[in-house]
């Protein structure tokens, strides 16, 4: 079974109390989500990023065909980081860190550290290869759109 990584940069022209606050609101996660994912908030435990926070949400990534994923928020280090992990859903193994660092009063650098695995072994494989990969890609890059009309316009 592979494992696999995403790391993704982007700076963010706000301050982090603005920036920590929308993307550690679940509520807002749709707003960074691309449509065509047909993301759905199901549940939240909490309203308030904290660990041990459960998020259950619906996506529709490939034939238009639902998928519940649940995750649970494992670490928050307030403004500095937090991380979140499949508990249940669509892969094996699912972790996602989620890293901000004011460069100045105005700027934020967001990092992301995805790790995430596959089932199904070697056919997981090679659905990675030719299409989880890039689709992963897409969203993140939508996301750094979206974050740009909200924080950078």
């Amino acid at each position: 079974m592979g494992y696999y990584q995403i790391h993704d940069e982007q700076v963010v022209k706000t301050d982090i109390e603005n920036l920590w606050n929308f993307v550690s609101d679940p509520s807002n996660l749709k707003k960074l989500t691309p449509s065509k994912l047909g993301f759905k908030m199901m549940t939240s435990t909490h309203t308030e990023m904290s660990e041990g926070m459960i998020i259950t949400y619906r996506i529709t990534p490939l034939f238009n065909i639902g998928v519940k994923w649940v995750t649970e928020i494992s670490h928050v280090k307030n403004q500095n980081y937090f991380i979140d992990k499949q508990v249940y859903g669509p892969y094996k193994l699912w972790h996602h860190q989620h890293m901000f660092k004011v460069i100045d009063e105005d700027h934020v650098r967001m990092t992301d550290i995805v790790t995430y695995a596959l089932p199904f072994g070697i056919i997981g494989d090679f659905v990675n290869f030719i299409f989880i990969r890039r689709k992963l890609k897409t969203v993140f890059d939508y996301r750094k759109v979206a974050l740009n009309k909200i924080f950078n316009s």
